[in-house]
């Protein structure tokens, strides 16, 4: 990459738009549950039921996914799913999980 080429102005917005993301996903709760929304599609109920979160922390950790953009929110009848609203963060995660988690038969980093 020419990193002369590169505007200032223009790098530092994307700088802040990186660090916004990267400052959300700094919380391990948040964390684990964008990894849980990376699968797919979740209502609260399996959401709280996989991550083992109680109500009060999992809707709170939520509604700071939701107020960033960083998920998507669906409501059918009284149960609201949540997906990752961005396809960059998922690319993210899929790095953070390669980088991070421990892979089936391999080393654990």
């Amino acid at each position: 990459m020419d990193t002369t080429t590169l505007d200032i102005e223009s790098m530092r917005a994307a700088a802040g738009r990186a660090t916004a993301v990267l400052g959300v996903l700094a919380n391990t709760n948040r964390l684990l549950l964008m990894c849980q929304l990376s699968q797919g599609e979740k209502c609260v109920g399996e959401l709280e039921e996989l991550l083992d979160l109680h109500q009060p922390t999992l809707s709170q950790q939520l509604g700071v996914l939701r107020s960033e953009g960083l998920v998507n929110t669906r409501r059918d009848g009284k149960k609201i799913y949540y997906s990752v609203a961005d396809a960059r963060v998922l690319a993210l995660l899929a790095t953070l999980y390669e980088m991070y988690c421990p892979q089936a038969g391999g080393e654990n980093p």
